[in-house]
């Protein structure tokens, strides 16, 4: 049963998900991003981190976006902290923790998970890990300091990659 509830909302998913798909598919991934109003919090963060130009590079790269509300869940004073200059080096380490080489779309998480007997562990251009899981009918990430955050939704296609949308910003060690 579990795995016809996760089989379910991950088609779900990835039906809502192709057609914000097909409006930005002729976008990179940091053209999506500034396109969409929920992400403003991730652009300037991406901005701060002089990570724009890499980000428009030709990929392919897969983005795990936090929006606006999972950055709100972090200290306003943490969050204008890391945003400083003398902070570049701490926000670059936590945005490439975001991101993994490659073009990973929803089947490919769902088959790594098969797999995986419900895990998967992706390394992120930083250079850590972080887990994909099944959990509760839904696919999350795990950090590395086990904080979930939901994959709350798929395959946002852009030129060099694609975009998943979840829920809270994950941290490295």
């Amino acid at each position: 049963m579990k795995k016809l509830v996760f089989i379910a909302s991950t088609l779900i998913l990835f039906l809502l998900a192709q057609t914000v798909s097909a409006q930005k598919a002729n976008k990179d991934i940091v053209d999506v991003a500034v396109s969409v109003d929920d992400f403003s919090t991730l652009v300037t963060a991406l901005k701060a981190a002089d990570l724009v130009g890499a980000l428009k590079g030709d990929g392919p790269f897969t983005v795990f976006a936090p929006t606006n509300d999972a950055f709100g869940k972090i200290d306003s004073k943490t969050l204008s902290s890391l945003l400083e200059p003398a902070n570049k080096e701490k926000l670059t380490a936590i945005l490439t923790y975001h991101v993994v080489a490659g073009k990973i779309a929803a089947a490919d998480v769902v088959n790594a998970l098969k797999k995986g007997n419900g895990k998967a562990e992706l390394t992120t251009l930083g250079g850590a890990k972080i887990m994909v899981l099944q959990k509760d009918g839904k696919i999350w990430l795990k950090d590395q300091n086990g904080k979930y955050s939901e994959i709350a939704k798929t395959d946002v296609m852009a030129t060099n990659g694609v975009i998943h949308v979840i829920s809270d910003v994950v941290m490295p060690k």
